[in-house]
């Protein structure tokens, strides 16, 4: 098998036979993977491939967590201590070791390649984004620009370094610097390096713990004495950029880890314009949701749907979808049982459920997204018109009566029907509740009265440093009820509405912070005992 095809062959998930097998034999082979130098979103195409396909992951256990989305489900995750990745090979397994950054640099690559290629085991480099680059790019430093041409990369970990051979360049990019800040600083000033040099000092590079350090030659030992590693030290004129480029600290909510009282399902769009704006989100479901206890009901609504017995049909949430969607698939049905039927949805989440069903919503509210401004925008009955005068509402147990109110006195019948209950959800594990009652969240995102309510009862009160941010103004009435101070209020009741109400008022505090010349804190760093950075 040619060198091309044995690579076709793995990209397509199956190792190649080798010489030396017998037909028809599985042969393995290894992959060094870079996964960069945190950020899992600099993971390249080829190695979330090749985690996504690997029989075996070798990976240092502190490393593992961020990358897991990427990991083959299948696959037997190990650490790299006594592992014999030639062993694996031989055994069949493609085995995927990984390094952060870039596994050619700052890693212990050249050892397990010679040992691969000694024992005839093939093997892949698939190279990372490295720190090196990585992490003055999220910091807001480049590496060169138009006056300043030269970068020298030196790895301070083990000491000893000649640093008149590189107090000239005209940048440095120094690694391991974490516990020799103060020797480096005073190695270079002693070979001529000037004092004033403008230095910065990055901690946790790439990841929502980012901190940077802008300081000088002289003072950065002293200016840098809290920060935590891994850290890496850039040191240069190019620093100065650091005013107009600094783009990842500097995002609205930078670091801040959200409370979204939501499922995972429910909360994917949300939490996804949390990480946006530099947010750490946090699902943690305070509602689940059940079959009704009598499932006839629903089953006479189904076959009316299709027999003709409705006219509308309106869907008030996305479980209301959810769950006609997995009795349809109970009987056999699909979208197409809609065919001759009115559609109603009230907002977009809810429209964005229809339209993944293959159903687009005929009437949605114009302004404020609830029952209320349903009603504006539905039609009065008029018999001329409407053939059928009966609306189907497939809804929680626990809903309200405006719509139904709202539709009768339009002239319409409405059936509405239990397709699922809501019942408050289990406790969120310790660390949770605990993070919740003692400040260690930054913000609450509060979506309805009721899951303030059920947050309060399956996990506590909010620490009065947490931000409290209210979709609407029922919501926040609520809260007030429970003794919350509501801090955001959304301009319109959506979920996104909240999430940028959210990052502006985080903006507006930044600024505050900034123009008074106080330091950068969140605000579960204003709690007593907190952990400051300097």
């Amino acid at each position: 098998m040619s060198p091309a095809s044995k690579k076709a062959a793995y990209d397509e998930g199956e190792a190649p036979a080798m010489a030396g097998t017998t037909p028809g034999e599985r042969q393995g082979m290894v992959a060094f993977v870079g996964v960069g130098p945190g950020d899992p979103e600099l993971v390249t195409l080829r190695a979330a491939r090749i985690l996504g396909k690997a029989d075996v992951i070798v990976v240092h256990e502190t490393l593992a967590p961020p990358y897991r989305a990427h990991f083959n489900p299948a696959a037997d995750v190990v650490g790299p201590a006594g592992v014999s990745l030639v062993s694996l090979a031989r055994s069949g397994k493609v085995v995927a070791r990984v390094f952060g950054g870039d596994p050619g640099l700052g890693c212990a690559l050249t050892e397990d390649v010679k040992t691969c290629a000694k024992g005839k085991v093939p093997f892949e480099i698939v190279p990372g984004v490295s720190s090196v680059t990585g992490v003055p790019g999220y910091a807001g430093i480049p590496l060169t620009d138009g006056k300043h041409r030269e970068v020298v990369i030196v790895d301070a970990q083990e000491g000893g370094v000649d640093w008149s051979a590189h107090a000239n360049a005209a940048t440095l990019v120094i690694l391991g610097v974490e516990n020799t800040i103060g020797e480096v600083a005073k190695g270079l000033m002693a070979a001529g390096r000037s004092d004033t040099t403008p230095v910065a000092v990055t901690s946790m590079g790439t990841t929502t713990e980012q901190y940077t350090v802008d300081s000088t030659l002289a003072k950065v030992a002293s200016d840098t004495k809290h920060l935590e590693s891994p850290a890496l030290l850039v040191v240069g004129d190019v620093v100065r950029w650091r005013d107009k480029m600094s783009w990842f600290e500097s995002k609205p909510l930078f670091g801040w880890r959200v409370l979204v009282p939501r499922t995972k399902e429910q909360a994917a769009s949300l939490s996804d314009q949390l990480r946006s704006y530099g947010a750490v989100p946090d699902e943690v479901p305070t509602i689940s949701v059940e079959p009704p206890r009598t499932p006839q009901q629903m089953e006479r609504a189904v076959k009316g749907l299709v027999t003709g017995r409705y006219e509308w049909v309106v869907f008030t949430s996305t479980n209301a979808v959810r769950a006609v969607r997995e009795r349809f698939e109970q009987y056999g049905l699909d979208a197409r049982a809609f065919a001759g039927l009115k559609v109603a949805a009230v907002g977009e989440q809810t429209a964005a459920a229809l339209v993944e069903f293959g159903v687009k919503p005929d009437l949605m509210p114009k302004g404020q997204q609830s029952s209320e401004g349903l009603v504006e925008v539905w039609p009065p009955y008029d018999k001329d018109l409407d053939p059928i005068n009966r609306v189907l509402l497939p809804r929680a147990d626990i809903a309200t009566e405006t719509l139904v109110a709202g539709l009768t006195e339009l002239g319409w019948e409405c059936d509405d029907v239990t397709a699922y209950r809501t019942v408050r959800a289990a406790p969120p594990p310790a660390p949770i509740r605990e993070a919740i009652k003692g400040g260690g969240f930054d913000a609450v995102l509060f979506t309805s009265s009721s899951t303030v309510r059920n947050l309060i009862g399956i996990a506590g009160k909010p620490h009065n440093v947490t931000v409290i941010a209210c979709i609407g103004p029922q919501t926040a009435r609520t809260a007030e009820e429970y003794g919350l101070r509501v801090d955001v209020l959304a301009d319109s009741p959506s979920v996104s509405a909240l999430a940028e109400a959210l990052a502006e008022y985080g903006s507006k505090r930044r600024a505050a912070q900034v123009e008074a010349g106080d330091p950068l804190r969140k605000p579960s760093e204003m709690r007593r005992g907190a952990r400051r950075r300097k």
